[in-house]
């Protein structure tokens, strides 16, 4: 058996056994009505559509992993995993897709797509949740990075509006701040930097860095602070990767964070901080490491005050609460 393959099939088996931990075990209380196979009966091609819908999608566009997987996070991270991130605003209310933090999210036509083939195959069934949750898990994959399964059952939410999204980490946060927003998420110092690894993938546009080059910033090497200014020239949204291999999921992120060439403020405080310098280091040299904590994090990152019962829906266009 080929290495590459041997290696998928070593963190798929991870994965499961991760899975099946988090919900038969410690994580239970959070995930109650989830399971691996809560469409097995009801829609058993589930998993199939969405990964084949994403991996059209990134064949056509690579660099759409990153804005797939940041938009799992930005929708979980607010109200829960509940696809509030992808309702579109109305007359009477501005949803949380056209607040400022989430303007370079895109990829909200690939959970179409996704959306409306499994309404073909299964309709009423599958909610708009679990389809964001799983594209973003395909999009780590098929961007060379950690196969992991996760449970299913999530239901869509029946809010969605701009003034939530304040919650989300700011670019500019220190160690100190992330540590303490993550941990009011249950998140340890340790997951925060796992997850903090997602911005392997993608870029940032230069409104979130321009403030480094503003003002006298130690922690920044002088000749990435050159290439950010060049960048920084072409205006505020001009953007610049995270790393050299911006639709590769690797660990490159944290040989830059040690280069002293983190992006963001929140990028480079990881390096710089005594609390979280050793995680940093020890990704940068060990990526399975990196990989394992990473799949553990999103799993629970998956299971953020889900709804389930009556608490939630099953929306008929992921765009429009029912």
């Amino acid at each position: 058996m080929p290495k590459s393959i041997a290696k998928k099939l070593v963190w798929y088996v991870l994965g499961v056994i991760l899975v099946m931990d988090m919900v038969t075990g410690r994580y239970e209380y959070r995930a109650r009505a989830l399971s691996v196979e809560y469409y097995a009966v009801s829609c058993p091609l589930v998993d199939g559509i969405v990964r084949n819908t994403v991996s059209r999608a990134l064949a056509n566009d690579p660099t759409l992993a990153a804005p797939l997987l940041r938009m799992h996070f930005h929708d979980c991270w607010i109200q829960g995993c509940d696809a509030s991130i992808l309702v579109d605003s109305t007359t009477n209310n501005t949803a949380e897709k056209d607040s400022p933090a989430n303007l370079s999210l895109r990829g909200f036509e690939v959970i179409d797509e996704a959306k409306e083939e499994l309404e073909r195959r299964c309709p009423g069934v599958v909610s708009c949740a679990d389809i964001v949750a799983m594209a973003a898990r395909d999009a780590v994959f098929l961007s060379r990075g950690p196969i992991y399964d996760i449970p299913k059952g999530r239901l869509d939410g029946r809010r969605s509006r701009i003034e939530d999204t304040i919650n989300l980490p700011f670019p500019n946060f220190n160690s100190s701040q992330l540590i303490n927003v993550f941990g009011q998420r249950g998140f340890t110092a340790r997951e925060m930097v796992a997850l903090s690894g997602a911005h392997t993938l993608g870029v940032a546009r230069c409104s979130s860095f321009k403030s480094r080059l503003a003002n006298i910033d130690t922690t920044i090497d002088s000749d990435f602070a050159k290439t950010l200014s060049k960048t920084c020239s072409l205006g505020d949204n001009a953007e610049q990767p995270f790393d050299a291999t911006r639709t590769n999921f690797d660990n490159l992120y944290f040989l830059a964070l040690q280069r002293k060439a983190g992006l963001l403020t929140s990028d480079q405080t990881l390096f710089v901080s005594a609390a979280t310098q050793g995680v940093v280091n020890g990704y940068a040299t060990n990526q399975a490491m990196f990989f394992f904590d990473f799949q553990q994090a999103m799993l629970k990152l998956s299971m953020l005050d889900v709804k389930t019962g009556t608490s939630g829906e099953i929306r008929q266009n992921c765009r429009k609460i029912n």
